[in-house]
């Protein structure tokens, strides 16, 4: 159910993009002028746009078309735009796809790969509006959310997936990064082709070589036949060398000469082997810090650190916590044979309240195993099993009291207190009659242990 925005001078060109596309996708929109682009994307929702690259009679500069590209992303920077060219202009297709284009075409068009190109970039494109959790429910994807944090996160992987510089991903344990890391394969360039992970911390020295590089028959004593490395295995697609900070200073000699010169030698050869790689590394590590303890090369350093993006802890963005939940319920009753609980609003408020060292991935478990667990519709604060807090609420609760408060924490604790035995621990309802959002309750909440 995809609208597909196509733009190109030629009409003869239009009637068969549209009647090629109208087999896969719901709505095919036509413009042979791109000064009907903008009006266009305010009026229509697009999954994607087709752009030809020349409008003008006599004008094949492709100047055009990388104008409007550029007044594309201006308005939707996630709006995957595919370019169409003819097969000369390649060269100008290559400076869109670094302008932000998300592919390229060429004319005259395969049909299959058309239909593929335009369906891989629809089916990967985050919707503008409503909770981030869609695509990430139904696929396992990167959770993106709505804290600012991850919304600039967001743009940032918009604009450099589509590129081939390589990128550093930091964050604490648990906080998603390998996701992240299948995310920018995903929109890149290079997604028909494998994205290899490799746990540097789970690399013995002695096999590094051979794991990274490869070795040939007869290098080493258990070496009975050639076996390509990781840099081989992922040629032509991306690398992900996870917990890199845990690689030991003596072997990051040998990962730098491999990544300056973009070619391998395995183990019992001496014949170089070129690699055309996309790298991207993840460490929970501060490697400016080891690097100034002497535990990391400063070289290798830069080396990776082309684009450096860091994955914020879920304790700062709170507003996260509930959405995630759901979707882990969702997800877990699906695997085994629920109907999907929902939460309690005491297990909401249960939730928010807690530190989660373990970021996304503590609360997935938690959530995996209040699932198995629990029985019934709804998951109470109970259900999760969390140590129970003794709560000393202040003596004052009667409206007369409230006047009285010795302190604005005291009437403040009150008002809450007393607007949610009214409604029933309804919090919806108790943030309504205190003019406050569910996020700044909940807030308040875990602030006075209610």
């Amino acid at each position: 159910m995809k609208t597909i925005l196509v733009v190109d001078d030629n009409k003869s060109i239009l009637i068969a993009v549209r009647m090629l596309l109208e087999t896969r996708f719901e709505k095919v929109i036509t413009l042979s002028s791109p000064n009907r682009i903008i009006s266009t994307l305010r009026e229509e929702k697009a999954d994607a746009v087709l752009l030809d690259m020349n409008f003008s009679a006599g004008i094949n500069t492709g100047n055009e078309g990388l104008f409007w590209l550029s007044e594309i992303k201006k308005r939707q920077p996630s709006l995957p735009v595919v370019l169409f060219t003819a097969y000369a202009d390649i060269g100008l297709a290559v400076r869109g796809i670094k302008e932000g284009a998300a592919d390229f075409i060429v004319k005259p068009w395969d049909n299959d790969q058309l239909l593929d190109t335009i369906q891989k970039y629809t089916s990967s494109h985050p919707q503008p509006s409503g909770r981030a959790t869609v695509k990430a429910s139904e696929s396992n994807g990167m959770f993106w959310g709505e804290s600012d944090d991850m919304s600039q996160l967001r743009l940032m992987i918009e604009k450099v997936a589509r590129t081939d510089v390589n990128i550093l991903i930091t964050g604490e344990n648990g906080t998603g990064k390998e996701i992240l890391a299948r995310e920018i394969h995903d929109l890149s360039r290079r997604s028909r082709s494998p994205m290899v992970a490799v746990d540097m911390g789970a690399v013995t020295e002695t096999l590094f070589e051979s794991e990274l590089f490869g070795h040939v028959r007869g290098a080493f004593t258990d070496a009975r036949a050639d076996r390509q490395g990781k840099f081989e295995a992922a040629d032509h697609g991306t690398l992900f060398l996870d917990e890199i900070g845990n690689l030991p200073f003596h072997l990051q000699a040998k990962l730098l000469t491999a990544l300056q010169s973009r070619t391998v030698v395995r183990v019992g050869s001496n014949s170089p082997m070129p690699v055309d790689i996309r790298l991207i590394s993840a460490t929970n590590k501060d490697l400016k810090e080891m690097v100034a303890r002497s535990l990391f090369r400063e070289d290798l350093l830069y080396r990776i650190n082309t684009i450096h993006v860091e994955i914020p802890p879920l304790r700062k963005r709170p507003g996260d916590i509930i959405p995630l939940a759901e979707m882990f319920l969702s997800r877990y009753a699906a695997v085994y044979g629920r109907q999907t609980p929902r939460l309690s609003n005491s297990a909401a408020a249960m939730l928010m309240e807690q530190p989660w060292t373990g970021n996304i991935r503590e609360l997935q478990h938690t959530i995996e195993k209040a699932v198995i667990i629990s029985e019934g519709d709804t998951l109470e604060a109970a259900s999760f099993g969390f140590p129970h807090r003794k709560v000393t609420p202040p003596p004052s609760t009667s409206s007369t009291q409230v006047k009285e408060a010795a302190t604005l924490e005291e009437m403040e604790y009150n008002m809450i207190r007393s607007a949610m035995d009214t409604h029933k621990g309804n919090l919806s309802l108790v943030a309504a009659q205190l003019g406050i959002s569910r996020q700044t309750l909940y807030n308040k909440i875990k602030r006075y242990e209610l």
